[in-house]
């Protein structure tokens, strides 16, 4: 599998194509759909940490107002970090994503040539110790 001989698909599950494309033409619009799903794919996460764990520590520490301003810059500053990134470094991250792609290749094979190497030797050594 780590050669690429055997190939095992698992289908689809992604984004697809057809979708990808009609969020691009919907432009803004599809930027707030995509925001929207996003956001309700985190939220009961979000949730459950702020009422199940934030809200119990704010109020055993008599802090409501820092411990929220607190989590909500915390939940909100990956998010922000991530939108500048690809803002501003879509060309960037095309290339650097290209760059570990190829990497990948090559460690990929790399490894595989290892797993290969490594069970030949044991094979080998487990045949001749029962010889």
């Amino acid at each position: 599998m780590l050669f690429g001989v055997l190939k095992i698909e698992f289908g689809g599950g992604g984004i697809t194509e057809k979708l990808k494309t009609r969020v691009d033409e919907w432009g803004v619009w599809g930027a707030l759909v995509l925001g929207v799903i996003f956001a309700l794919s985190f939220c009961p996460v979000s949730a459950g940490l702020f009422f199940g764990s934030l809200v119990p520590m704010a109020a055993a520490n008599s802090s409501p107002i820092v411990f929220p301003l607190l989590f909500g810059i915390g939940t909100a500053l990956p998010v922000v970090l991530f939108a500048l990134l690809l803002a501003f470094g879509a060309q960037w991250l095309g290339t650097a994503m290209g760059r570990v792609q190829v990497f990948e290749r090559w460690a990929r094979m790399g490894t595989a040539l290892v797993f290969i190497l490594v069970g030949i030797y044991e094979t080998l050594s487990a045949t001749l110790m029962l010889i």
